[in-house]
């Protein structure tokens, strides 16, 4: 039989919670439900590859629980209208783009799963009822260090809609626009493209994130800085942690400083569902937006760990374009698992291994050019901490008794059979086998959540 736990639709009730969704009470259940033995386990995955179903079949033995959000329905255009009107904070964006002539728009890049054709059409709009024509609006995606994007794969996230507008990629080796250093010591550049316009608008989500608690917001500005300034807020503040608000770390008080800076003072912010749907929305204030939204993300996706469960499965899915993104935000319940037990991923990786330039999965970073070690030196207790962090995290990484086993859930480039204490599989019955050598039992319990890369562990 088929067991209904495709992303995002809860079964069963387990503690009950408010929400502050869409500014009404909601009463959200969590996500604990025994599948039934013999269950074959629906997932998405390849996020802006079809975003599909893949189906598992397992074994009739197996023990599951599934730890599922809450089913959030998507938001319908009425919907967005009406927040993208009643901005929090801040004018209206028609309001606010009168006698602008040269408005830059920041966006989020593919790795980021913001469904941003949705939004592009009704901001542009706006823009228009101010005066600004498409062919006076830019576009900048907000790439940070991450690899280029593939054009037909940025293309599908702006949509249509973007045809008539100037798109940028941002490189943050290339030439950048020195704008002095933040209160905190954070030297700023920046591009260029922000030289001359009048104008400063972001749009992206608000995702869990280890550096920052969460994504998004202020955090926008960072994806169009230069290298040095990456490296430095990066090594210069200490983690905030997967999924915590991070609203007051001295990281997110830095970059708030950056906005302001840039002239960041009106966002759309998203926060998607566990099928990559446009849940929420909030525009305006960068900073009241980034409160509303943690608020709503931590109340729909906050589920308890994985405890003593002999195998803890993670679909990386919206976030498993590549395997180093899968790496840095797909596996958070794995690092949550018993040491004994086996831990699975379960990825599309369509455009295979992927690439981060300031933490990549595979070969040296591209920071030792020195702005590592200068942001390390000018927060040096800031080092001591990271330097004990990450001894405490490579420790607990080889003290788990078995590799991360990935199973790739979709075709394309090939990847290697292990790389950075993963093992990629391309068969789901080789993972079952796998896990049984491992446990040496039929009848393991397991503990499996649908979407990882949004979900929080309590």
């Amino acid at each position: 039989m088929e067991c209904p736990v495709a992303a995002g639709r809860s079964h069963g009730a387990h503690r009950p919670a408010r929400s502050r969704l869409r500014g009404m009470a909601i009463e959200i259940r969590a996500e604990r439900a025994a599948a039934p033995r013999g269950a074959v386990l629906r997932l998405r995955t390849g996020a802006w590859y079809g975003d599909q179903e893949v189906r598992l079949e397992l074994p009739a033995a197996w023990r599951v629980e599934v730890h599922a959000p809450p089913a959030l329905p998507p938001l319908d255009d009425e919907a967005i209208v009406g927040r993208l009107d009643h901005p929090l904070g801040r004018p209206g964006l028609a309001d606010l783009a009168e006698g602008c002539r040269r408005p830059l728009v920041i966006v989020d890049d593919p790795n980021r799963p913001t469904p941003l054709d949705r939004i592009l059409p009704l901001l542009l709009a706006r823009l228009g009822r101010a005066g600004v024509s498409p062919d006076s609006v830019t576009l900048l995606v907000a790439l940070g260090t991450h690899g280029l994007p593939r054009p037909e794969l940025l293309a599908q996230k702006l949509g249509p809609a973007a045809r008539g507008c100037r798109v940028l990629v941002h490189d943050c080796e290339g030439p950048q626009v020195g704008l002095g250093r933040t209160s905190q010591g954070t030297p700023v550049s920046a591009n260029p493209a922000l030289v001359g316009c009048d104008l400063v608008v972001g749009v992206g989500g608000v995702y869990p994130n280890q550096t920052a608690g969460f994504g998004g917001g202020t955090k926008l500005a960072l994806g169009i800085l230069g290298m040095d300034s990456i490296a430095a807020l990066h090594h210069g503040h200490r983690a905030a942690g997967w999924g915590r608000d991070g609203l007051d770390v001295s990281f997110r008080r830095d970059l708030d400083e950056i906005a302001a800076r840039i002239g960041l003072r009106w966002v759309a912010s998203v926060l998607v569902n566990a099928e990559r749907e446009l849940a929420e929305l909030r525009c305006g204030d960068p900073v009241r937006c980034q409160e509303e939204l943690v608020g709503c993300a931590l109340e729909a996706f906050s589920t308890s760990g994985p405890g003593q469960a002999d195998l803890v499965l993670a679909n990386a899915y919206p976030n498993d374009l590549s395997l180093t993104f899968v790496g840095m935000k797909g596996l958070a319940p794995l690092a949550r698992a018993a040491r004994a037990a086996s831990r699975v991923a379960v990825a599309a990786c369509p455009e295979g291994v992927g690439r981060h330039r300031l933490f990549p999965l595979l070969g040296p970073t591209a920071a030792p050019h020195g702005a590592r070690a200068r942001a390390l030196a000018r927060h040096p207790a800031v080092a001591a901490s990271k330097l004990v962090g990450r001894v405490r995290r490579l420790a607990r990484l080889s003290s788990f008794a078995h590799p991360v086993h990935v199973f790739r859930s979709l075709p394309g480039p090939p990847l290697p059979s292990e790389l950075a204490g993963l093992r990629i599989h391309q068969s789901w019955p080789e993972v079952v086998e796998a896990v049984r050598a491992e446990q040496g039992r039929d009848d393991p319990e397991v503990a499996v959540y649908p979407c990882a890369a949004l979900q929080v562990l309590a």
